[in-house]
């Protein structure tokens, strides 16, 4: 009965999107409100766990996401993005265009927190593809691939992090397995996915597109890639530090807060006003006008993305998640097997990668020990279950429809499909290790 209200719930916000054409924020209180007092929450405490919801998701990324879109923007005007795009088709060629944005999506992803390397690197596609009139999904596609493979598959990203902890995995392992199954699975559903999805239209969002600019007028590369990756570096750096310095250490605490991805990106904002601006005889009024068209422009993207956090509230206040785990857990099938598919079930009905992994870790852990399975590859089947199809009930299917401006019949073509295929070639590629470790 649980599963069927939260299917109706996911229903009545597909409806109310689709068929009476509201606003997605409007449609996620609405579906929020409903489905809380379907499963049973209650009514006093309704509007509590809405707001709950988006504050906290909200208090996650808003910082995030209005720094990436402030830098995203002066990457793109300065023309820093026209001369990183034109350095890449030179290596790669047009051809293979898509092989390089999975190669930076997956280089750059490992270090970085996925909505930090969305807002980062997609308004990158939006200039190769503006650049080269080829699909904008078909760019970046591959890029959002192997960002997502990242975010599921590897340590240090939050779920994966934590269920090695609970599993008492091996990181190194998880790592050295991961990166043996993360490279064909972004193939998978990156360039080769990507070939179906050449002629999908999409406009996306103006502020990250810059008209060509002549040679000239761009930064150089040296100056393109520093500032656009600075975010990379800085993250890279402190977690270099971070396990190379022990926790009593005075430096620790400092250490800590310059790795916060909410200063990593403050930081590298600022250092890109005097780098892409006022080096480069940009006025500080100039920057300050693009840094506010820059934030009009990504308003609906953060309203859409609280209304996705008080939808997942209200399933994660009604206990949702863990009735329908417990459900499964006396399944009679392959533990690596029973993990996805309790992860993919919790991720399809509640939305949240992260908090289907963990949810899943919280049922599975005590039975590690009897289940005879590499813990190693458990972390990877569930963070493979996690990337299941990502649909109306996901912040990042939102931020993908939302940024690359397509249908919603062309984002569950393209983006809810592309996750699919993670999980599922996540999936097989964890069973395929399981033969030979």
């Amino acid at each position: 009965m649980t599963v069927i209200l939260v299917l109706l719930s996911i229903a009545i916000l597909v409806l109310l999107i689709v068929w009476a054409k509201l606003n997605p924020f409007l449609a996620f209180l609405i579906s929020s409100i409903i489905a809380g007092f379907l499963l049973g929450l209650p009514a006093d405490q309704i509007a509590g766990s809405v707001q709950r919801g988006m504050g906290v998701l909200l208090g996650d990324l808003v910082i995030v996401i209005v720094m990436g879109a402030m830098l995203g923007k002066l990457v793109a005007e300065s023309g820093a993005a026209q001369r990183i795009a034109g350095f890449l088709m030179k290596i790669f060629g047009q051809k293979h265009i898509t092989w390089a944005m999975s190669i930076t999506g997956l280089v750059v992803g490992i270090p970085l927190f996925y909505n930090v390397g969305f807002v980062l690197l997609v308004p990158l596609a939006f200039t190769v593809a503006y650049q080269y009139k080829i699909s904008a999904v078909y760019v970046g596609i591959p890029l959002l691939a192997a960002l997502s493979v990242t975010h599921g598959f590897l340590p240090p990203h939050p779920s994966p992090a934590a269920l090695v902890a609970q599993f008492n995995a091996n990181m190194g392992l998880t790592l050295l397995y991961g990166f043996m199954i993360a490279i064909p699975t972004i193939a998978l559903a990156g360039p080769i996915f990507a070939r179906t999805l050449k002629n999908m239209e999409a406009n996306p969002l103006k502020t990250f597109q810059a008209e060509t600019k002549p040679e000239s007028e761009l930064p150089s590369t040296a100056n393109s890639f520093f500032t656009a990756l600075l975010p990379v570096v800085l993250l890279i750096g402190t977690t270099v530090l971070n396990l190379n310095i022990a926790a009593e250490s005075s430096m620790a605490p400092i250490i800590a807060f310059v790795a916060d991805p909410g200063i990593v990106m403050l930081i590298s904002v600022l250092i890109a006003t005097y780098t892409l601006g006022l080096k480069r005889n940009f006025t500080m009024k100039q920057l300050m006008d693009l840094y506010i068209v820059a934030t009009k422009d990504i308003a609906m993207i953060l309203l859409i993305v609280a209304g996705a956090g008080a939808l997942k509230q209200i399933f994660t206040d009604t206990g949702v998640s863990l009735v329908i785990a417990e459900g499964l857990q006396s399944w009679d099938i392959h533990p690596l097997i029973l993990a996805w598919i309790i992860t993919a079930i919790i991720r399809v009905c509640v939305g949240s990668a992260t908090v289907a992994g963990l949810t899943t870790a919280g049922i599975i852990a005590p039975l590690v020990i009897t289940m005879n399975v590499d813990p190693n590859l458990l972390v990877l089947s569930i963070g493979a279950g996690s990337l299941m199809f990502s649909h109306f009930n996901d912040a990042g299917f939102w931020m993908y429809k939302e940024f690359f401006n397509v249908s919603i019949k062309d984002t569950i073509k393209s983006w809810s499909l592309m996750e699919t295929i993670v999980a599922v070639a996540g999936l097989a590629g964890v069973l395929i290790l399981d033969i030979f470790v």
